[in-house]
């Protein structure tokens, strides 16, 4: 009997560079199965919470757990436990193959032949414009093409939450709806999402619930339709 996903809780969060705080007081759930949005501008603090929940960014106080801590720095067991970064920018490896970037992302599986070639193939169902590209360097394709291989590199981990750090970031109109498309099915297969967008429309078309991050500390939270009927949410992130 497969054992069901934990929640992510972040509780008090506070992340430091130097002197400069970056989170501040921060509060934060994702129960299993769900889908969060976290919306805020650049500077807001998303990235830094991706790095921390990662175990790249060691935090000044708080703890962030699922199932266990996330915050003793230490990535493989971030990995271990279930939890996979899709970082903004993609941070792909342009001279090497569609195919071998993907592999790369099974590294912790590395042992499960049978498991990586049946995840490959899912990932490949998910996004079968990188069928043809497999064998082609990654950094000749279109962003969008390398977004889909970023998130499918994460996917590749097999992670039970996956983490997206503004997987929209200065794609088409029509590849935004690809990937997001692809992110709901996984969330649908039951795989906890947290992602981090600007696209505020886009993001919470499919989230469950969402919060809202300024200068490093949650200012709003609530469900889809409240944050897409909220005014400061309207004004700010929806341009309405």
């Amino acid at each position: 009997m497969t054992r069901p996903n934990p929640p992510l809780e972040i509780h008090n969060l506070e992340v430091r560079y130097g002197a400069y705080t970056a989170l501040q007081h921060l509060n934060l759930t994702v129960n299993p199965g769900e889908m969060v949005v976290l919306l805020g501008a650049n500077g807001a603090g998303k990235s830094t919470l991706f790095r921390t929940l990662a175990g790249l960014q060691r935090p000044a106080n708080g703890t962030a757990s699922y199932g266990q801590s996330l915050t003793n720095g230490k990535p493989e067991q971030c990995v271990s436990l279930g939890v996979a970064l899709c970082p903004e920018g993609r941070l792909l490896f342009p001279a090497l193959s569609v195919e071998k970037n993907l592999r790369l992302g099974a590294y912790p599986h590395r042992r499960d032949s049978v498991g990586n070639e049946a995840q490959l193939k899912r990932v490949y169902a998910l996004f079968p414009d990188l069928v043809k590209k497999a064998p082609d360097a990654a950094g000749s394709l279109s962003g969008g093409q390398q977004q889909m291989v970023a998130v499918g590199r994460a996917l590749m981990a097999r992670p039970t939450l996956l983490l997206l750090d503004e997987p929209s970031l200065g794609l088409a109109p029509l590849v935004v709806e690809q990937v997001f498309g692809a992110i709901e099915q996984v969330n649908q297969s039951g795989v906890s999402v947290l992602l981090a967008e600007q696209n505020a429309y886009a993001a919470l078309a499919i989230a469950d619930r969402g919060y809202v991050l300024e200068s490093g500390q949650v200012t709003l939270e609530g469900s889809r339709a409240m944050l897409m009927n909220d005014d400061r949410v309207r004004s700010a992130y929806l341009g309405v």
